[in-house]
């Protein structure tokens, strides 16, 4: 996708670059009241439905790292804060548009509240 300037020249839309935002989740909100079983796998459910929120696609892939880094204190105590990047990748130029967008942790840095 391409806009045109007055003088006839082309400049290139932000669509078709990889665009990273990094932010920090409050995990505790999301699945707070949620059985101590079930943690883990809500946790990733609501980090992937704020993904798609964030970035405004439904093609949302879920990093190796990131798993790890949610399930790493295993299914019930999972992390209150989580930095995490997401990813989205543009037009491959094929005139399609591909937009997955990929969550994974910000250089490693998680955050665990101690209440």
């Amino acid at each position: 996708m391409a806009l045109k300037k007055k003088g006839g020249q082309k400049e290139r839309s932000a669509i078709n670059k990889v665009v990273t935002q990094e932010y920090t989740v409050n995990i505790y909100k999301l699945i707070r009241g949620m059985g101590c079983k079930k943690r883990a796998p809500w946790a990733l459910k609501e980090i992937q439905t704020f993904a798609m929120k964030e970035m405004g696609t439904p093609d949302i892939h879920i990093n190796i790292r990131f798993n790890r880094a949610v399930w790493a204190e295993g299914i019930r105590n999972v992390p209150c804060h989580i930095c995490l990047e997401v990813c989205h990748t543009g037009d491959k130029g094929d005139g399609v548009p591909s937009n997955p967008a990929e969550p994974f942790p910000a250089k490693a840095r998680e955050k665990r509240s101690h209440m």
